[in-house]
């Protein structure tokens, strides 16, 4: 990804990102995206980049040996401090829906907006708001006050986060909607696709925003938008 697509798709939000996809699809039907609510740690928070994935649990505590718990933990940190850059942290909680520790919070947060990660998806807990590191948005599955057993299961493997299935390497954009994967074959394309939506919008929303307009004159900006779109 390029330097402009990036800024690009930091400057939106993941709606207009799910809407880009369908228009340079140019059908509707993409699935590719979270389904339920989530929360967000910052309201305004966006994340971009290619995913970096591990697995956790927390209810019980691990019943491997301890220093192997370790040797993994430390394993997971050095990957996710390597591998290409944008990159997101995208962990999923074994525990959901039981969910109850909280791996991200004030300490997880800066260590992994150290490593230069852009944020992290999980379905998991997060705690620790309002000291959580200042621009690194986490969009979670619920908040809570513990860490629990938490530790890692494994890592660099596919995972499923409120139903959308991420493998690493996955160009993924999250905020306060949620989370969508770009498909590969779309990359290319995506910055033209936001253009042909945003103008296509822009149709309508010159039309109707703080107006009030007839229905025979709706029928006629309806119809320039459908037409923009395709």
């Amino acid at each position: 990804m390029d330097d402009a697509l990036h800024d690009l798709l930091k400057s939106v939000d993941t709606p207009t990102v799910c809407n880009a996809i369908e228009v340079a699809q140019g059908k509707r039907g993409f699935n590719a995206f979270t389904r339920g609510t989530m929360l967000e740690s910052d309201p305004d928070g966006v994340m971009v980049g290619y995913a970096r994935t591990a697995r956790i649990r927390a209810l019980a505590p691990p019943t491997e040996a301890p220093d192997v718990i370790k040797a993994r933990r430390m394993a997971y940190y050095k990957y996710m401090s390597e591998g290409p850059r944008p990159a997101v942290c995208v962990v999923q909680d074994l525990d959901v829906p039981n969910a109850i520790g909280a791996y991200w919070g004030e300490v997880n947060t800066n260590i992994h907006k150290a490593f230069s990660l852009a944020g992290t998806l999980t379905d998991g807990v997060m705690r620790d708001l309002g000291d959580l590191a200042e621009g690194y948005p986490v969009v979670a599955g619920s908040v809570g006050p513990s860490h629990g057993f938490v530790h890692v299961v494994d890592f660099d493997a596919p995972v499923r986060i409120h139903g959308l299935d991420i493998r690493p390497g996955d160009l993924v954009h999250a905020d306060r909607h949620g989370a969508v994967v770009v498909p590969k074959d779309l990359e290319a394309g995506l910055a033209e696709a936001i253009a042909t939506l945003m103008r296509s919008e822009k149709i309508v929303f010159d039309a109707v925003k703080g107006k009030r307009i007839s229905f025979e004159e709706f029928e006629a900006v309806w119809a320039a938008f459908e037409a923009a779109r395709t």
